[in-house]
């Protein structure tokens, strides 16, 4: 029985972390592990995801830089690996690679939007080429030898064809199957539609009852996710742009706390901030707040961590997307985004003027 398997076994919906492209990657996913108590009761995530990675890269002669995308730690288990390409060669040599690095299982992309990534007929390319899609599973499932591989995609490329391209993914007798509810035409412009996951899980219990369906687009909250696994019959859900600058996400005694900025039309009517404020203190009633000195301490954390795992082979304006997260919903959090933005370079210049922040709230 394969970890998979385990978790479908105890019946309770359970969470992931999505692979992105500079974003989920060794630092943020070691931060997650930390602040959303990976592994501990009302923790997680359930299995974490590396960014996707290049098959054809990892079998290139560029092979040991690219390989840093697969570091991971013990902490981080499960731990699966996310491959791309539309050569099974190529495919199966990467798959026995993730193996014997150690991964937990191997997932292989097939709805990455991206144009570049689908000019090599990889990510949702492959959803316009079925037959080359059931050759990489299979070259995948060669290379992983006892590793369990399963497959990311969307529900259909420029009209939905759940019918067709889903029934032939769950005939290929993978682990787990992990659905993003719009096509690739969609991109993330249109609300994710889960009521599509209604069919997939439909067709699963038909023609694979083994394998294991995670839902994936628009989940803002675990109450969130679990509702929408629960009305559509998923085992999983799959977390993505939710988690910029919450890697409390996971941890259930935790929220990031409501801020009342004095500029809000709830700081200036009298009634409407009292029914803000009632609700604050209901929410922290039962979780722990998330302080804006907590988020901003753990930014500076972030990138710290960042410039050990990654910095010498990683631009640090990889960093900027993050501290746009962390750094809203308060007041003067547009002006230290624009700080970051125009002054940080380094992890002490982040440092520094998180500190200069804090000081001036005191």
């Amino acid at each position: 029985m394969n970890f998979w398997q385990e978790l479908r076994n105890k019946k309770e919906v359970f969470f992931t972390v999505a692979p992105m492209a500079d974003v989920t990657d060794a630092a943020f996913r070691r931060l997650i592990a930390k602040h959303s108590r990976h592994g501990e009761v009302g923790g997680g995530p359930a299995v974490m995801w590396t960014e996707f990675v290049s098959a054809n890269g990892l079998m290139s002669g560029g092979r040991k830089i690219l390989q840093r995308d697969l570091e991971y730690a013990e902490i981080e288990r499960p731990i699966v690996a996310q491959l791309f390409t539309s050569d099974p060669e190529k495919m199966e040599g990467a798959a026995r690679l993730c193996a014997e690095l150690g991964f937990d299982g191997i997932d292989i992309n097939m709805g990455c939007p991206d144009k570049t990534i689908e000019k090599q007929g990889a990510g949702a390319g492959m959803i316009k080429t079925p037959d080359i899609a059931v050759s990489v599973i299979a070259a995948a499932k060669r290379g992983a030898g006892t590793v369990p591989v399963s497959v990311k995609t969307r529900v259909g490329y420029n009209t939905v064809d759940i019918e067709n391209w889903i029934s032939l993914l769950l005939k290929q007798d993978i682990a787990a199957l992990t659905v993003h509810a719009r096509t690739r035409k969609d991109l993330s412009k249109v609300p994710a539609h889960w009521e599509y996951l209604k069919e997939v899980v439909a067709l699963r219990d038909k023609l694979a009852p083994h394998t294991v369906i995670i839902g994936n687009g628009d989940v803002v909250s675990i109450a969130d996710g679990k509702q929408k696994a629960m009305q559509a019959g998923c085992d999983g859900v799959m977390v993505g742009r939710a988690l910029f600058g919450n890697p409390w996400f996971f941890d259930e005694s935790r929220e990031i706390s409501a801020v009342l900025p004095q500029k809000s039309i709830f700081a200036k009517i009298p009634f409407l901030k009292n029914i803000f404020q009632t609700k604050r203190k209901a929410a922290q009633s039962t979780v722990k707040p998330i302080t804006v000195e907590e988020r901003l301490t753990v930014m500076v954390e972030h990138t710290k961590l960042f410039e050990e795992l990654l910095g010498d082979i990683k631009s640090f304006s990889i960093m900027k997307k993050h501290y746009k997260a962390y750094c809203t919903g308060f007041d003067g959090a547009k002006e230290l985004r624009l700080q970051l933005m125009e002054k940080a370079g380094n992890s002490a210049d982040v440092e520094k003027l998180v500190k200069e922040f804090l000081t001036s709230l005191r």
